[in-house]
């Protein structure tokens, strides 16, 4: 026989529930439980995405007019860091200058704009550049999306960057005079009958019978010509045969070698930056090179900076930078005639030449990337005809 104690457990039994604040679910119950409304709650928001297109004119400056028009500022960050990369915003986008954007963002059921939004593609008509259009686009093994412009060409950063801000260039890559194996080279240097001794200002003058071309240059395609600078401080032209040398019985032949990079002067204690994502397989002095790093990068890539005057804080062994990093600092260690940075790229572990490298070119979209490109550009110009045909 079962005794029923209270109306309440009655109720209980046959199946009946009671809705009474001492029955409530606690916060820390619905928190752990849930509510059972989630449902309901999901239903109310309904969020839903619009791709939403814009236009108007550039009136103190571009993100402020897009906002002016519509757009989240949010969604305007990543368009402005491209958009960087292609041209200079603060002296090539002006006031009068026209833009379209076309966003997309997520809205509840109300209407209420959630997210940030993103921007899909954008076109700026600027009176100092002409016409610019940026499309969203994830190439095949890309990780992510980025902006392209039309015709390809992406605006993220190259895989590698030149090391010093400002680039000045007083030996190419190839063969080239031994600069060491000349007068100014040795700081014991003496004119000799043979010699003349230095003009006016320090410059070294080779005497005119060492003007004959050298003999290893008979069939070569390519000798690294020094730049104006690079004369100006005293490197013999590449046609020119180099002094002998301090060393006895030096060979008459070695008239020439290879430099495996090129040497970008700049004064004492510049700073110099990692030229891309890597790991630093070394900094330290190592032979002719001086104060030496070595960074290793994606893709069988390797850089070399040489003549430092000192390491950066935390760059040894190991280490792993970022593009843009400070690694170190110009110097005049090692074989050098005088402050520079020396810089190497190197490919599979072969010198490659660092001016008009591949690795530091803006990416292009080739093959059925640029295909599928061509097809979003195309989606994307006839939306925007559609829209301007309805309004």
């Amino acid at each position: 026989m079962i005794r029923i104690s209270s109306p309440v457990a009655m109720l209980a039994v046959v199946g009946v529930c009671l809705a009474t604040p001492a029955l409530a679910a606690s916060p820390q119950e619905e928190r752990l439980l849930g509510c059972g409304c989630e449902d309901a709650q999901l239903q109310s928001y309904l969020p839903f995405t619009r791709a939403i297109g814009v236009s108007g004119i550039v009136q103190g400056g571009l993100t402020d007019s897009a906002a002016a028009a519509g757009v989240p500022r949010a969604a305007m960050l990543e368009l402005v860091k491209a958009l960087a990369a292609t041209i200079d915003i603060d002296h090539d986008i002006r006031e009068g200058d026209r833009f379209y954007v076309r966003y997309e963002q997520a809205f509840t059921a109300a209407g209420d704009p959630i997210e940030v939004g993103r921007v899909l593609w954008a076109e700026i008509k600027t009176a100092a550049k002409g016409t610019l259009a940026l499309h969203r686009f994830r190439p095949a093994n890309a990780a992510r999306e980025s902006f392209w412009l039309a015709n390809g060409q992406g605006t993220l950063p190259p895989e590698l960057e030149m090391p010093l801000k400002s680039i000045t260039v007083t030996s190419g890559f190839g063969m080239r005079v031994d600069p060491m194996d000349q007068p100014w080279g040795h700081p014991f240097a003496k004119a000799s009958p043979r010699q003349k001794g230095p003009a006016p200002g320090g410059r070294w003058q080779a005497p005119a019978a060492a003007l004959a071309p050298s003999p290893l240059l008979t069939g070569a395609a390519s000798v690294n010509q020094p730049t104006a600078l690079g004369l100006s401080l005293g490197l013999a032209p590449a046609g020119a045969q180099r002094f002998a040398g301090f060393a006895k019985n030096r060979p008459a032949s070695r008239t020439m070698e290879m430099h495996d990079g090129v040497d970008l002067a700049a004064p004492v204690g510049t700073p110099v930056y990692a030229a891309g994502d890597g790991t630093v397989l070394g900094a330290e002095a190592k032979g002719g090179y001086g104060n030496w790093i070595e960074i290793e990068h994606p893709d069988r890539l390797a850089t070399i900076y040489g003549h430092l005057s000192a390491f950066a804080p935390g760059i040894v062994a190991g280490a792993h930078v970022k593009q843009g990093d400070l690694i170190g600092y110009t110097g005049n260690t090692g074989r050098s005639t005088g402050p520079h940075l020396h810089f190497e790229i190197r490919v599979n572990g072969r010198p490659a030449n660092p001016i008009g490298n591949a690795a530091l070119k803006p990416v292009r979209l080739r093959g059925t990337d640029l295909l599928n490109f061509r097809k979003v550009v195309a989606q994307d110009q006839a939306e925007r005809e559609r829209e301007a045909q309805s309004m």
